[in-house]
């Protein structure tokens, strides 16, 4: 451990930019993405990534060409930059006053039923620090959503991803897990103890991208090992429309479960096998990594990946024992 007069040192010396670097590596968990990030060069990256280890003495990042771990010293260094840096942002903030309001229009380009606490959290948060910052939200599939931030149409966009697009930066916002349901029209409505294989020839609803090769493979893939997939008499790429097909029973089809519970509550929905809620899938924050964006925009991103940073996917996530 270093004595006072070392640690002093240690800090009147310290290059707050390898802080900052550091930062961007465990942010985007590879040196190479870091160094793209920053518009450096990788070898400068691991370099100054080198020498912070050696200033501060210990190994942060344990990293070889098959593995990269951030060790327990890394990660209260990180957790220490985050609150250093966004304390700094905040005091230049606060020293600039009323004359440097953030203004400008954010347009969002979101998937059908967004629905996640925590994405309205970061909203609201954002709208109370920055009340004249308008927005713009469009709802459209999730193939249009990355069109959209591709073209730069849209500043954000919220959507399933299967291939992202090289020029597309992708972060995991929330976890959604889906189920099969009927609604009160359909010959499986009410029965329990029903088997997956009990499904098979009984029609069914499809989102589009709910194929192989596409973002609900899992979907598609249990479809697929059970032979359910015979009868699609309905696709959509609308969460609303698909609930409104399940629900007026013209076939069984995926949903949410989240979003589909509410309705079994009610009596407008009943849940279908697989009963276990293994069919994971990631719902996606996408920005262009080229887009020069205004201030707002800028300032919504930073918040979102501040916040994406410091709350556990798990808490991101719902918690589907509370709901069962």
């Amino acid at each position: 451990m270093k004595d006072s007069t070392e640690q002093e040192k240690l800090i009147r010396e310290l290059d707050w930019n390898l802080l900052r670097t550091f930062m961007f590596v465990v942010q985007e968990g590879s040196i190479t993405l870091a160094a793209k990030r920053l518009m450096r060069r990788q070898p400068s990256v691991s370099q100054a990534l080198k020498r912070l280890e050696t200033r501060l003495g210990t190994q942060l990042i344990d990293r070889s060409p098959s593995h990269f771990r951030i060790t327990p010293a890394g990660q209260t260094l990180y957790h220490e930059c985050l609150d250093i840096f966004g304390n700094l942002v905040r005091t230049i903030q606060s020293t600039q006053g009323t004359e440097d309001v953030v203004t400008g229009k954010v347009k969002l380009a979101l998937l059908s039923r967004i629905e996640s606490e925590f994405f309205d959290k970061v909203l609201s948060d954002f709208h109370h620090q920055n009340p004249e910052v308008g927005f713009d939200i469009e709802v459209m599939s999730s193939k249009a959503v990355q069109q959209a931030v591709l073209e730069k149409t849209a500043s954000l966009g919220v959507c399933l991803i299967h291939d992202a697009h090289p020029n597309l930066r992708h972060e995991v916002l929330y976890r959604s897990y889906f189920g099969f349901y009927c609604g009160p029209g359909h010959p499986l409505f009410g029965k329990s103890d029903l088997k997956i294989d009990d499904l098979r020839d009984h029609s069914s609803i499809s989102f589009r991208t709910d194929q192989l090769w596409d973002a609900l493979r899992p979907v598609a893939l249990l479809r697929a090992q059970h032979k359910l997939d015979n009868r699609v008499i309905g696709y959509t790429s609308d969460l609303g429309e698909a609930q409104r097909m399940i629900g007026a029973g013209l076939g069984f089809g995926p949903l949410p479960v989240h979003v589909a519970e509410r309705f079994v509550k009610r009596g407008k929905l009943w849940r279908l096998p697989p009963y276990e809620n293994t069919l994971a899938i990631d719902i996606h924050l996408v920005h262009h990594k080229s887009a020069r964006l205004n201030r707002a925009e800028l300032a919504i991103l930073e918040m979102f990946r501040s916040r994406l940073n410091s709350v556990p996917l798990a808490q991101r996530s719902y918690n589907l024992q509370e709901m069962e």
